[in-house]
């Protein structure tokens, strides 16, 4: 049994909490819980219960009193608990009571590596971080694209939910292909760092009503795909266009390869990539899908085969699209056991 300790309790936090409870409870212990304070235990269990997107959790969820001196309450479930805390510092965390094998560092601040490295000193062994890192000395590993090149690195990072669709598709065409260059267009929900009204924010196009406008941004999915494929620098862009939905995004991925080929080369290849090694992580489709149907899809990338274009032989377009919370927050556990077990 793997022990986690989660500290975030947002978006990705409470998804991945879902999963563990449903769908790794022979794998995954949950033994505590930071939130940002910003709640009391019984609004903590609110929204873990109802969800917008992912609707009412199928487990009974109670609030309890605090087991321990630091907590602020108990979630219980299935006759089990689950400390909450509210420190806001990951130094304060007391990780040593609660002995995890893994930290997931899931509130979007702490991504540099010596903010991460504060959850080692509080008493986690490890610790990954579910953005793309800020600085260096995090390097990104990805479920079914480069995880076998993890050697023990105490602090690493899952990169973000559109480097875990598009490093599939990138390594498949690089290794059968070449890339001479390529470039990404996310077409993606809009996410909390966005204003619900226009308000401030550092990036003024984040800064308009989510809810209301087609609005381009940057990615740093870019960034990440570069640190994993350090071939692709210099070679490889990528931009975000936020859109009025709350889930369900797609990538759009042009290529310029090495090598003549056709549609159907390029769709058999995705095809047989599904039997393979990345069987859990990417999958196809030939159903005319919009955003609303990938909803709760467990695979980091769906590759909409009908959109696979060529031009001139070697200007290839593909299409994938991807559940921006619920298959990231998979991925999130599935390396929390991998690394543990490192």
């Amino acid at each position: 049994m793997i022990k986690i300790g989660i500290n975030g309790f947002g978006r990705i936090g409470r998804i991945a909490f879902r999963q563990a409870v449903l769908d790794f409870a022979d794998q995954i212990e949950i033994v505590a819980i930071n939130t940002s304070g910003s709640m009391e235990t019984p609004g903590w269990a609110t929204l873990l219960k109802y969800d917008t997107t992912y609707r009412i959790f199928t487990k009974e969820v109670k609030v309890a009193d605090p087991q321990g001196a630091r907590e602020i309450g108990s979630l219980l479930i299935d006759s089990r608990l689950y400390p909450l805390l509210a420190e806001k510092e990951p130094l304060k965390i007391p990780w040593f009571s609660y002995k995890p094998d893994v930290v997931i560092e899931s509130t979007g601040v702490f991504r540099k590596a010596e903010e991460a490295e504060a959850h080692l000193k509080a008493g986690s062994p490890k610790v990954i971080i579910s953005a793309p890192p800020k600085g260096p000395g995090v390097p990104i590993f990805l479920m079914g694209v480069n995880e076998t090149k993890y050697k023990g690195e105490k602090i690493i990072s899952n990169g973000s939910c559109t480097t875990n669709c598009v490093a599939p598709i990138v390594k498949l065409v690089l290794e059968k292909f070449g890339i001479e260059q390529a470039a990404l267009t996310t077409i993606h929900a809009y996410t909390a760092d966005q204003e619900l009204v226009d308000g401030s924010h550092k990036d003024l196009h984040r800064a308009r009503a989510a809810a209301q406008n087609i609005i381009p941004t940057e990615t740093g999915a870019a960034d990440s795909i570069i640190a994993v494929f350090p071939d692709l620098k210099g070679k490889f862009a990528g931009t975000a266009i936020r859109v009025p939905v709350i889930c369900g995004s797609y990538s759009d991925l042009t290529f310029k390869i090495s090598q003549k080929t056709t549609i159907d080369e390029i769709n058999d290849l995705f095809m047989r990539a599904t039997r393979g090694r990345m069987k859990n992580i990417l999958s196809v489709t030939t159903e005319p899908l919009v955003s609303g149907d990938i909803i709760g899809n467990p695979y980091s990338c769906i590759v909409d085969l009908g959109m696979t274009a060529v031009v001139a032989d070697d200007f290839i377009q593909v299409g994938a699209w991807y559940d921006n919370e619920y298959a990231y927050a998979r991925r999130l556990l599935e390396e929390a056991i991998y690394i543990a077990q490192k």
